[in-house]
């Protein structure tokens, strides 16, 4: 009796606090379904985000990624190698009717198996059509569609602002499509550590594990990023996400439907320092802003357009630049050979030059050679190109000879090096080929670089 007498009232409450007279839906008149539309302005937005989410979350999806890794269990040697599943979950977007998906490239690294489930339950197998690593975001085709799948627009504008409102969609611990709103944060945060070619979209809307590869969608429903990684201690959200934005994911797919293998992302050729606010004193700037030039590649799409050492670029194409993460990134959301617009400011004056971009010099593949005397014997090597360096991380500026391996047992190894080395010089000598590397012997002074550390010492 006692909870009876507690729902009665909590119903005579609720009649209190309505109208006194009778309801359409008492009159048996009721509203259309899906009759709201995407908010037009704030105050709409105030009271509900429905109509956004009912527009794009039929395109998002839950992807299953199944690996299997061999692994050698000394316990169990007589049986041999054993194998072992593992399962990623994380989500995606749909953005072709005809089934092409975009999602972060962790979910689905290394998978021999990947299945995808939309909004509605239906399931689908997905091959991989392109993943890129640098960018973190994967596109996938999904087999045997029949007929026309939701999708959603790639908005890759750069018409962003902090402090507009966001939703996150996608599937956090497994739980299911789950929604969650906040506002873009911050905007071309390079200094991340998620990726050395990524300027992300920082955003309060919570983002857990398995929200990975689901979009950030913005109140006109269009995709303006992939979520992608959050800063936090215990696992959780904690109000930092970022999300890589649509203008790189947009230059993902359109190499990924164009055929392409991998993304090649073209260069500047320009290295410089961020504008501290000593330096811009010293250049007479009203405020700290832009990079300025210290070094260009001896006839690169920089040098050629005109960029001197000592300009600041303060943006490329229109967006603004204040490292060189961010211009690495401004740049390499373009193709090659497009011709893009630099802001420069030269001796306190603003100049534009036009720099046709293009991709790195060299080849990205490593083809080692085995060193057969001296003391780096035994050593693969390959010399520097600034396309291999890119590739494997390095400054592509850096001229010299790479290790790729350095086995145990040889004299390379005995000597101290390790795969990742980049021989700088041999006794004053720049390395430039590997006869300067084999010129090395007892004694000789060799300077490398070792993740990122200039290391000088002699061969004993």
């Amino acid at each position: 009796m006692k909870s009876s007498s507690l729902v009665l009232a909590a119903a005579l409450t609720l009649a209190a606090c309505g109208n006194a007279n009778s309801s359409r839906a008492q009159e048996g008149v009721f509203a259309e379904p899906n009759s709201r539309q995407v908010p037009g302005s704030a105050m709409e937005m105030k009271s509900s985000f429905a109509p956004v989410v009912r527009e794009a979350a039929p395109a998002v999806v839950n992807i299953s990624a199944r690996t299997v890794r061999t692994v050698r269990d000394p316990y169990f040697q007589m049986f041999g190698p054993q194998q072992r599943v593992a399962e990623s979950a994380g989500s995606g977007v749909i953005v072709r009717s005809d089934g092409v998906v975009v999602t972060n490239n962790h979910v689905i690294e290394g998978a021999e198996a990947i299945r995808v489930v939309l909004n509605d339950r239906r399931e689908f197998a997905a091959r991989v059509i392109l993943a890129d690593e640098r960018s973190d975001i994967a596109v996938l085709q999904l087999e045997d569609v029949n007929g026309a799948l939701p999708v959603l627009a790639i908005d890759d504008q750069d018409q962003l602002e902090v402090g507009d409102l966001v939703l996150a969609i996608g599937n956090p611990f497994g739980v299911g499509q789950t929604v969650t709103n906040g506002i873009i944060s911050a905007l071309n945060r390079t200094e991340t550590g998620i990726s050395d070619s990524g300027s992300f979209i920082q955003t309060d809307a919570a983002i857990n594990p398995g929200n990975s590869g689901g979009p950030l969608v913005d109140m006109d429903g269009d995709v303006i990023g992939i979520n992608t990684a959050i800063f936090s201690r215990s696992g959780s959200s904690a109000g930092v996400g970022f999300a890589v934005p649509a203008s790189m994911v947009r230059r993902v797919v359109d190499s990924a439907l164009g055929g392409a293998s991998s993304v090649v992302r073209p260069w500047l050729g320009v290295k410089g320092d961020s504008v501290t606010a000593d330096i811009a004193r010293s250049l007479g700037l009203d405020r700290p802003q832009g990079l300025i030039v210290t070094e260009l590649y001896a006839g690169g799409p920089g040098a050629r357009a005109g960029i001197q050492d000592g300009d600041v670029i303060t943006a490329v194409a229109g967006q603004e630049v204040n490292d060189q993460g961010g211009l690495n990134f401004r740049i390499g959301t373009h193709s090659p050979n497009d011709t893009v617009a630099i802001s420069l400011l030269r001796d306190g004056r603003p100049v534009t030059v036009n720099a046709r971009v293009q991709p790195l010099p060299g080849d990205t593949k490593v083809v080692p050679e085995t060193i057969r005397r001296g003391s780096f014997a035994g050593a693969e090597a390959a010399v520097l190109t600034p396309a291999l360096a890119d590739r494997l991380g390095g400054d592509p500026f850096a001229q010299g000879v790479i290790i790729v391996s350095a086995p145990r047992g040889t004299y390379a190894s005995g000597n101290g090096f390790q795969r990742g080395d980049v021989v700088l010089r041999v006794d004053g000598r720049p390395a430039r080929d590997l006869a300067a590397v084999t010129q090395a012997a007892r004694g000789s002074e060799v300077v490398i670089q070792r993740q990122g550390r200039i290391m000088t010492g002699r061969v004993s």
